[in-house]
C-alpha cells in the first residue's frame, strides 16, 4: 500500500483545459496512483478536446454557470452507482476583455460571473454531488496563495477567492451535520497555465514572484497537484477548512535583500538619493 493509499479510490476532477492545467496534473497524479478519475469539462468543444488527449477516459460536460447541466452530472455520476471518495473543483474565470485594470470600473456583470463560476459553483456542486459522496470525502478547491495583495492586473479575481475561500469553511461546517466530508483549498502561487496567460501584464508579475521565493524559482503546477493529492486523501484527515499555501515562501519574502537592491538601485541611481548617514537612515 502506497503513503497516500488511493489506490481503487475514484476522484472527480473539474477544469480540465489542456496539458498545463493544475487540473490535468492533479488527473494525471491520481491515475499514476492507482485511482480512477472521471473528467467533467464545461462544453462539448473541451469534451473533443480532451479525448485527443486522454483516451478511454470517462468525461462528463458540464457548464457549471447552469444549474441544469450541474444537476444532470450529478445524475449521470449517480446512474452508474458510482461513489465518488472526493472532488477537485479547480474552475475559476473572469472576463477580462474591456477591463481597464481599475477595480472600481468593473462591472456588476462581470464580477457576479466570476463570483458564480469561481465560487459558487463549488457550493452548487457539493450540494448537487452529496449523494454520491463517500462519508469521509475530500473535496479540495484551487484557490490563491494571498487575497490581500492587490495585484491590480489580476483584477476582480482575487476578491472571488476570498469568497471561495470563505465558502469552502461554511461547506465543512454544512457538511459536518451529516458526514465526514472535508473541504479544503491548495493556495497557489503564480503558475504556468494557460488561464493565467490572459491576466494583462501577468508574465512580468510571474517572474516577479519567482524571484521572491525563497529558493528563486517558480511553484511548479505538479508541486500544486502533489498537495492536493496529499489534501484528497486520508493521510491529511485531520485537516478540514483549510488552506495550504504553494509559494515557494514567496510570502515572508518580500524584503528579499535581491529584490530591495534591484529597486534601489533603479529608484536612486549611483550617487542620486538620500544619504545613509543622515538622520532617520538606517
Amino acid at each position: 500500500m502506497s503513503f497516500l493509499n488511493l489506490t481503487g479510490r475514484t476522484f472527480l476532477v473539474l477544469g480540465v483545459a489542456n496539458r498545463k492545467s493544475v487540473a490535468y496534473h492533479v488527473a494525471r497524479r491520481l491515475e499514476e496512483q492507482g485511482a480512477t478519475v472521471l473528467y467533467s469539462v464545461r462544453s462539448d468543444a473541451r469534451r473533443d478536446g480532451l479525448r485527443k488527449l486522454l483516451p478511454d477516459r470517462e468525461i462528463f460536460v458540464c457548464d457549471v454557470q447552469e444549474q441544469k447541466q450541474i444537476d444532470r452530472l450529478a445524475g449521470e455520476i449517480a446512474h452508474r452507482r458510482i461513489a465518488l471518495d472526493g472532488f477537485v473543483h479547480s474552475i475559476a474565470f473572469a472576463n477580462y476583455e474591456g477591463f481597464s485594470g481599475k477595480f472600481h470600473e468593473v462591472s456588476r456583470k462581470d464580477f457576479l460571473q466570476a463570483v458564480d463560476v469561481t465560487c459558487y459553483s463549488l457550493i452548487a456542486l457539493s450540494n448537487a454531488l452529496k449523494p454520491v459522496l463517500s462519508n469521509d470525502a475530500g473535496v479540495v478547491t484551487i484557490s490563491i496563495s494571498t487575497t490581500r495583495m492587490a495585484a491590480e492586473p489580476y483584477g476582480y479575481m482575487a476578491p472571488a477567492k476570498a469568497a471561495l475561500d470563505s465558502a469552502l469553511c461554511f461547506l465543512a461546517k454544512s457538511f459536518s451535520r451529516f458526514s465526514n466530508v472535508r473541504f479544503n483549498a491548495v493556495r497557489a502561487g503564480l503558475l504556468k497555465t494557460s488561464a493565467s496567460a490572459g491576466i494583462p501584464d501577468y508574465l512580468d508579475y510571474y517572474l516577479y514572484a519567482e524571484q521572491g521565493t525563497l529558493r528563486k524559482r517558480a511553484v511548479r503546477t505538479e508541486e500544486v497537484a502533489d498537495a492536493v493529492l496529499f489534501l484528497l486523501s486520508e493521510r491529511s484527515s485531520g485537516i478540514n477548512a483549510q488552506g495550504i499555501v504553494v509559494d515557494g515562501g514567496m510570502e515572508v519574502n518580500y524584503f528579499d535583500e535581491s529584490i530591495v537592491k534591484a529597486t534601489v538601485a533603479k529608484a536612486w541611481p549611483a550617487g542620486e538619493g538620500p544619504s545613509r548617514s543622515e538622520p532617520g537612515n538606517p
